[in-house]
């Protein structure tokens, strides 16, 4: 090499090595520029702050930016940000480098942009959480390293692009809550790395999409609320044995289970429920050792509950409710001591409860409704079961009486017993169960005193005691049951005043009393606080005086029964402005006034009944106007 050229070389080196760091510069002002010129598209949030052109030295410290070694944006997590706006918005093309992208949880519109595809270096993509709409670009078959993708709960519609099949490298696929349909699944190849699919909530139609039995590391499945129809192929029993989460619920799936599906043997969840299946659960369903929860529930299985989910240790969910089972419940079940929800409602079950359900002392909820379940509930029952939120024996043939230990449930929100043949008196012990919200006893028969205990459930929402043979007075303090919305206890034998302290309810929607010994005056201020109420009923009674004056100070009622009393005086001023009316009996007392004057505008009335008072006038035209008005009695 002569001189000359060694000049030269040695120049042209001199002269081109400040260049490369201006050549970083000016990408990262690129890149700058193009997440500043997208930030001001969106709406104002102080998460972006950091987000300026004159802080361009921090780029890679901006809020949610991270850099490669070479300071390039390589990852963009605005996750929960509360930001609001357009992806449209967004040059991808100045962002090369970019590996991870994360929106997860804010409020973006639109549409997701075809430019995302010449992301080549992608790996994780998500845009959960939004109001995207449109259709899912094809080009996002471009992103050829993607690992994870997440569109859940958006708006997209249309057919899944088959483009999504060039993604071989992909382990994570979430389309769930969109508005998707089906496409030509044959177009799809299997994912031999895709470790969980869903497609939860969207509008598939059709049998079982084919692919997926060609994803054999598949660990997570989720199909649930689509429209797909059809039996569950053996190949999914047959191919993806690595399944731990199997969820087919809210479809129109059919037939019997297939003796195959214990080759799932890695389950630990699986929910068929709000299907058409059929047949028998299988007594081989023991096997799959693993299962933690198990949801068959609103199906048409039949026949027994098989003794071989007593092998099931790790269960702690099952749901067989809504079936059509006709056994007695297994003793075996007691084996499940992990159990926390137990649920076997709505079937055609008999006999009593076996004691070994006593060992289930991890149970939340237990539910047997609406079956034909007889015997006494055994105090050794109740007291091993304390943590229950939730106790429903409701719609039974129970009999016997209520232990005393039912005041060790502690923790429980809803009881129901309604509906069986429960007898002796409501125990006092009822009052410590201080978290309860609904405790329904209705339809027993059930006696003595209503225990005064009862004005400790502060946080009682529904009180049911009506149907019973319940004697003696209303608890005096019943105004104390502040959160109270409904309070029935119609038809039974209780005597007595109605006590003041009820005008105390003022969340009170029903209010109940029909057909008891109850009399005196209603209390005057009745109705003042309950702007809710909404149904009120003293029927059969012997109340006297006058109605109080704001019983419909909300102007909510509904339906008013006060027939068969001694009421006297005029009708409420308000009842004339309670437009949703829609039944009245009023007859058989001693009311008086102008009839035309009591009365207004009511659409909804369906039934009044004025019969056997005092009212005097005429009907005015305006009575032309109840249109839904069928049943009108006036019998003097």
């Amino acid at each position: 090499m002569s001189e000359s050229q060694r000049a030269f070389l040695f120049f042209l080196h001199i002269f081109l090595l400040p260049l490369f760091p201006l050549k970083a510069a000016s990408s990262a002002r690129t890149e700058a520029e193009a997440l500043v010129r997208w930030k001001t598209t969106l709406s104002p949030s102080p998460s972006l702050n950091s987000w300026s052109l004159s802080n361009l030295r921090n780029l890679c410290r901006w809020t949610g930016i991270r850099c490669n070694n070479g300071s390039s944006v390589s990852e963009v997590n605005l996750s929960g940000a509360n930001l609001a706006g357009s992806i449209n918005q967004l040059d991808f093309t100045s962002l090369p480098n970019l590996t991870s992208f994360n929106l997860n949880g804010n409020n973006f519109n639109g549409s997701i942009p075809p430019g995302i595809g010449r992301l080549s270096r992608l790996t994780f993509l998500d845009l959960s959480k939004h109001l995207l709409d449109d259709f899912i670009p094809p080009e996002i078959g471009n992103l050829t390293e993607i690992q994870y993708i997440s569109f859940y709960n958006n708006n997209l519609v249309g057919e899944v692009p088959f483009q999504i099949g060039n993604l071989q490298k992909v382990q994570y696929l979430d389309f769930g809550s969109n508005l998707l349909t089906t496409p030509d699944w044959s177009r799809f190849p299997g994912f031999p790395l895709l470790r969980r699919l869903s497609f939860f909530y969207n509008e598939l139609t059709l049998g079982f999409p084919g692919f997926i039995t060609s994803c054999p590391n598949l660990t997570y499945l989720d199909l649930s609320q689509n429209h797909l129809t059809g039996q569950i192929p053996e190949s999914v029993f047959n191919n993806l044995v690595k399944l731990e989460y199997l969820n087919l619920s809210a479809n129109s799936f059919e037939g019997p289970l297939s003796v195959n599906i214990t080759k799932l043997s890695r389950l630990k969840d699986l929910r068929l429920p709000n299907n058409l299946f059929s047949g028998y659960i299988l007594d081989s369903i023991g096997v799959i050792y693993n299962l933690e929860i198990l949801d068959l529930f609103n199906n048409s299985f039949q026949g027994d509950i098989p003794a071989s989910l007593g092998q099931l240790r790790n269960l702690k969910r099952l749901d067989l409710r809504t079936n059509d089972l006709n056994s007695t419940i297994p003793p075996e079940l007691g084996l499940c001591i992990n159990l926390t929800y137990l649920a076997l409602a709505e079937n055609s079950l008999t006999g009593p409860l076996p004691y070994s359900l006593s060992n289930l002392t991890n149970l939340l909820e237990l539910g047997l409704s609406d079956n034909s379940l007889s015997g006494d509930i055994s105090p050794f029952f109740i007291s091993n079961w304390t943590k229950l939120t939730s106790l429903q024996l409701q719609s039974n043939r129970f009999t016997g009486e209520v232990p005393p230990e039912i005041g060790l449930l502690t923790d429980l929100r809803y009881l129901f017993l309604y509906n069986n043949t429960f007898s002796g008196s409501i125990p006092p012990e009822i009052g410590n169960l201080e978290n309860l919200l609904n405790l329904d006893l209705s339809r027993n028969q059930f006696s003595g005193a209503i225990p005064l205990t009862i004005v400790n459930l502060k946080n009682l929402s529904i009180l049911n005691l009506f149907s019973n043979n319940l004697t003696g007075t209303i608890p005096p303090m019943i105004g104390d049951l502040t959160s109270l919305q409904v309070l029935d206890i119609n038809t039974n034998q209780l005597s007595g005043v109605l006590p003041e302290s009820i005008i105390y309810l003022s969340s009170l929607a029903t209010l109940s009393v029909f057909t008891n010994n109850l009399s005196g005056i209603i209390p005057q201020e009745l109705g003042r606080n309950s702007p809710q109420l909404s149904i009120v009923s003293f029927s059969n009674n012997s109340f006297s005086g006058e109605l109080p004056p704001g019983l419909c100070g909300g102007f909510s009622l509904d339906q008013f029964t006060a027939n068969n009393n001694r009421f006297s005086g005029p009708l409420p001023d308000c009842l004339k402005n309670c437009s949703s009316l829609s039944r009245v009996r009023l007859e058989d007392n001693q009311f008086s006034g102008n009839i035309s004057e009591a009365f207004g505008i009511h659409p909804k009335l369906e039934f009044l009944s004025l019969s056997r008072n005092q009212f005097t006038g005429q009907l005015t035209p305006q009575w032309g106007q109840y249109e839904q008005l069928t049943n009108l009695q006036m019998i003097t």
